[in-house]
């Protein structure tokens, strides 16, 4: 089929790679600029050289809804669209065009984890399993027929990084296998459950704050959510920031006020979390390591030098 891609950073790139080692011919290339924003400078890799080395027509756009790329559209003459991290709204006279639709790929099981970040998301939330997923265009954001889905589970330890790389090897095998049934002629495919939706936000590094009054659970999944290359989880010991580069649940309960610096255990430091933890029925968020606001990196033990103080969300 005639393709044209609408892609950025390494999912948009991980895609037109699939389709350029495919037996589809792509015939153009929609892409961001670069950007400066601290989620989009991470796995950047560059959707238009990739197409400039293979001598695919690129277009670069911010929103895709001027006269000039629905004229170039047309002039291509695609059969399908592909997009994979496409950041804004694809209008219908854009993903209506080629005779098969717009095809996108979305790096969650959707309904579930519609929007941006669903990586990040899925693990703070605790979900047990992530993956990708190839949906027809609609009106509706991520909300389109599903052609194909694919799943890997989420591991007790794994990092948001840990599940980017496990995802975006998915790519390939579920963008191709639904380009596959759509050329086959297959044009009824599965309706996604709108009661099972749900919508997320981009992250910003306000997002990496910590709030002592989630579960201990809750705060070492954002610790690895946060983890290296993404803004660290970040809360303030007397009115500094400090960076948590890692923690674990604590292995005691420890009751109190949230965000009380508490007791040494094992290799870590417990911090008194949970809304409820004047009852003493909580876990603890045990940190282990630590980057203070000059850069400096070192074990949490060596760093609380005594217990007692409090840790916050503000200075």
């Amino acid at each position: 089929m005639r393709v044209v891609m609408f892609g950025y950073q390494t999912w948009g790139h991980r895609t037109l790679r699939a389709l350029l080692d495919s037996e589809h011919d792509v015939v153009l290339v929609v892409t961001h600029p670069k950007s400066e924003h601290a989620y989009e400078k991470i796995w950047d890799d560059s959707v238009a050289d990739l197409a400039e080395e293979h001598g695919v027509p690129v277009l670069i756009r911010d929103r895709p809804d001027d006269d000039d790329l629905l004229a170039r559209l047309k002039e291509a003459d695609p059969d399908i669209i592909v997009a994979n991290n496409w950041r804004t709204w694809i209008p219908p006279r854009v993903f209506g065009l080629p005779r098969h639709g717009t095809l996108n790929v979305h790096d969650s099981l959707l309904p579930k984890y519609a929007g941006f970040s669903p990586l990040i998301w899925a693990l703070i939330n605790g979900e047990s399993e992530v993956g990708v997923t190839a949906h027809l265009m609609d009106e509706e954001l991520d909300a389109g027929d599903i052609v194909r889905q694919e799943a890997v589970p989420v591991g007790p330890r794994d990092t948001a990084t840990d599940l980017f790389h496990r995802t975006v090897d998915l790519i390939a095998p579920v963008t191709l296998g639904a380009l596959d049934l759509i050329a086959s002629g297959r044009t009824r495919f599965t309706p996604q459950d709108r009661s099972r939706a749900s919508f997320f936000h981009k992250r910003s590094v306000e997002d990496s704050r910590m709030d002592w009054t989630w579960p201990a659970e809750d705060l070492e999944r954002l610790v690895r959510a946060q983890s290296e290359p993404y803004p660290s989880a970040f809360t303030f010991h007397r009115g500094r920031r400090l960076e948590v580069l890692s923690a674990v649940v604590s292995e005691g309960r420890y009751g109190g006020t949230p965000g009380r610096v508490f007791y040494r255990e094992g290799d870590g430091v417990v911090i008194v979390a949970g809304a409820d933890a004047r009852r003493g029925r909580n876990h603890g968020l045990a940190i282990t390591r630590v980057r203070t606001e000059d850069g400096r990196e070192l074990p949490a033990t060596e760093y609380f030098t005594s217990m007692g103080g409090y840790l916050t969300a503000t200075p």
